[in-house]
């Protein structure tokens, strides 16, 4: 990692500035941050040992590597919809992140992949949030990359998730098998901030909606608390847009954690699923569909859930 020291800050010493500015280097479980200056772990730009004292201050690179914590790496395969020379396309389980990040790193779908295959260059070619299965696509040959990715940002792919949902009684939605509505919000997420908001104003965030199955939940709840597998189609793509439009009106998704309060313990799964994407190829010219095999809670279209 690199840590610019910015025009502002103070002059100090390395060690207390860099502990200042990303706390997580006092963790019990990592190596004493003294430890590793004294080991010439932490180097300027040219590669040049800091010392722990030394003074540092606005322009000074910090440059020095960020150590893993011990990581449950699955020992089966992702499982493959698709390869060819341009794409490989997977069915992603649920609580497998997209890309490294955080204490998810070898385990991400990326660097597993990588490492199953051997294709070095392979990127994912849009994103799907680590607590969501489905549909996911990567991109093999990197002068490829863009025109893929670009089909994503001009919003050129058919997206279609299905989720599993617990309404409320305040539940605003359509509860029949068969009915239709577009939810359309205005959406908010501050940099830094782990959850978005809905605030006043013009839409921005538009999603298609359909009501697959419907049933008596599980267990012995009232039957108004009825579960529903709702068809998405967004046709915009803010972050966490389908569980937040849904949790705001009164029908969180089963194994929901954020919305509306974070919670630090999810009720298993997330039951949101990437069924399915579809595009017309920019590389190739020619129709790609790809569909995720896995269900629900066990749970198809039509089928009720709770049977």
């Amino acid at each position: 990692m690199r840590w610019l020291v910015p025009k502002d800050a103070p002059v100090g010493p390395a060690a207390s500035m860099l502990l200042a500015r990303f706390p997580a280097l006092a963790d019990p479980a990592a190596t004493p941050l003294a430890e590793r200056f004294a080991a010439g772990e932490v180097v300027d730009a040219r590669g040049r040992a800091w010392a722990a004292d030394d003074a540092v201050g606005a322009g000074d690179e910090l440059w020095f590597h960020r150590e893993l914590r011990p990581e449950e790496v699955p020992a089966e395969p992702l499982p493959i919809l698709f390869r060819d020379e341009h794409l490989l396309v997977i069915d992603k389980p649920h609580d497998v992140a997209t890309m490294p990040r955080g204490a998810h790193v070898l385990a991400s779908a990326l660097v597993r992949l990588r490492r199953d295959t051997g294709i070095e260059q392979l990127v994912p070619l849009h994103r799907l949030d680590r607590r969501t299965a489905g549909v996911l696509a990567f991109g093999v040959r990197p002068e490829e990359r863009s025109a893929y990715q670009q089909l994503f940002a001009r919003r050129e792919v058919d997206k279609r998730y299905e989720a599993l949902v617990l309404p409320g009684p305040g539940c605003t939605l359509p509860q029949e098998v068969g009915e239709r509505t577009e939810l359309a919000d205005r959406m908010e997420k501050c940099r830094g901030e782990l959850t978005a908001r809905i605030v006043p104003g013009a839409p921005n965030a538009h999603t298609e909606l359909e009501v697959l199955a419907a049933g008596d939940s599980e267990g012995d709840g009232p039957a108004k608390d009825r579960a529903l597998l709702l068809g998405l189609r967004p046709r915009t793509g803010r972050t966490h847009q389908l569980r937040l439009q849904l949790s705001s009106r009164g029908a969180p998704i089963a194994g929901e954690d954020l919305y509306p309060e974070p919670s630090p313990e999810p009720a298993g799964p997330l039951q949101l699923l990437a069924r399915s994407l579809a595009f017309t190829d920019p590389v190739t010219g020619g129709t790609r569909e790809f569909r995720s095999g896995q269900l629900l809670g066990g749970l198809a279209p039509g089928e009720p859930p709770g049977t």
